[in-house]
């Protein structure tokens, strides 16, 4: 593995490095002109960086720009051959992985394969060997990847690594134990964070400045791009928009506490507000096995909306309302272009967006919000590993 180093003369010219692959990993190619445009240096400098990052073998000449007349100037991008990154999203029950190239392209991505991490050591070792399996059955070998992401619920704090979904103490971090056996940087980070971060840069945030990622899934998380950049916080915890204290409902979250708003918009929710009903004698398509005594599970619920059940319907406007209540707050403080409603409920499709949609009508100013768009993830189940890659690259290359 050829280690990713900026080696420069001085700091100016390490951030200038930095700022031109930036440059070429959120917008693409760029002629020297354009890139001395971009980060005030001039011509000259320019061109002995880009000269040096292609002799490390991370950019190359991608051709020539078309012009009226006069010679033709090359323009440079990332060469996707430098090396691979690897993303893992871990799940309670499974984990969902994808490799990049340098470039930022797919170039293989595994869905939902069996594996449960648990807060133990040995558990993590067990996750390496998952993996080095997998990265071998690719043949890209274990040298060409320079680094990897992985994805943990919860609180995570990449900085120092602590993950207290995975707590082993704060002398062993997850982090170090990833490391240690793959042999490449490790790169820890919060689910909803990665997913927001996939979408920004491969999915429907087309770049837009300032985004916010929903991620509905059994719990309810979120990601924030503000003015271009990952919003992590003072100590790395943003995001934790499930246990804003909104409802007034008396229902104990996960976390202890009381009227969170994760305690009525999140799977968990659907899962209780649709078993409560049934209790109450409504009928489903599902009446049979609840009578029955068997367990009903948040994709069988899901798989009844997709039947058009009534009940499942109900059950899923219900925790769209609430979470379309939230969103409007979100979108009076951060007046955003976008908001971008990901993970497992987005398949709920026009049956989450139309309450949504409903509920910011109502609590938002409309003069703040008339310019914002309210989008699914395009990337789906995918958002998760595809960010953790993109993040990998991002972080490795030192340009969040």
């Amino acid at each position: 593995m050829r280690p990713l180093i900026l080696n420069c003369a001085d700091g100016k010219n390490i951030e200038t490095k930095q700022r031109i692959l930036g440059l070429c990993v959120n917008d693409g190619d760029f002629s020297i002109a354009e890139l001395s445009k971009e980060t005030g240096s001039s011509i000259p400098t320019v061109t002995k960086i880009v000269g040096e990052l292609i002799d490390a073998g991370y950019l190359k000449v991608m051709g020539k720009v078309g012009t009226s007349g006069g010679r033709r100037p090359s323009i440079y991008g990332l060469n996707p051959e430098a090396g691979y990154f690897v993303g893992v999203d871990v799940s309670k029950s499974h984990v969902s992985m994808a490799v990049s190239d340098f470039k930022g392209e797919i170039t293989d991505y595994k869905d939902d394969l069996d594996f449960r991490l648990e807060g133990t050591e040995q558990s993590m070792i067990d996750l390496c060997s998952f993996l080095k399996k997998y990265i071998g059955s690719l043949n890209i070998g274990m040298d060409s990847v320079l680094a990897y992401g992985i994805n943990l619920t919860g609180r995570v704090n990449r900085e120092t690594g602590h993950c207290f979904s995975y707590f082993l103490g704060d002398n062993r971090l997850p982090a170090a134990i990833f490391q240690e056996r793959l042999g490449a940087p490790v790169f820890i980070e919060n689910d909803s964070r990665a997913m927001t971060y996939g979408e920004y840069l491969c999915g429907v945030g087309n770049n837009e400045k300032n985004m916010l990622f929903m991620n509905v899934s059994w719990g309810l998380g979120m990601g924030m791009i503000l003015d271009g950049k990952l919003y992590y916080g003072k100590s790395g915890y943003s995001g934790e928009m499930g246990h804003f204290p909104l409802l007034d409902n008396d229902i104990i979250c996960q976390c202890g506490k009381i009227g969170c708003l994760e305690t009525g918009a999140s799977g968990l929710a659907v899962h209780r507000i649709f078993l409560e009903k049934l209790r109450e004698g409504k009928v489903s398509i599902l009446s049979s096995k609840y009578r029955n005594k068997e367990e009903i599970t948040l994709n069988d619920i899901l798989e009844a909306l997709a039947e058009e059940d009534v009940l499942a319907i109900e059950s899923v406007e219900e925790i769209g309302s609430a979470l379309g209540r939230a969103i409007a707050g979100l979108i009076n403080i951060f007046n955003p272009e976008l908001v971008v409603i990901g993970g497992r409920l987005s398949t709920a499709e026009e049956y989450l967006m139309l309450p949504i949609r409903s509920a910011i009508n109502k609590h938002s100013l409309n003069i703040v919000s008339k310019e914002t768009e309210i989008k699914f993830s395009k990337l789906g189940k995918k958002a998760g590993p595809i960010g953790a890659c993109m993040l990998s690259r991002s972080h490795l290359l030192g340009i969040l």
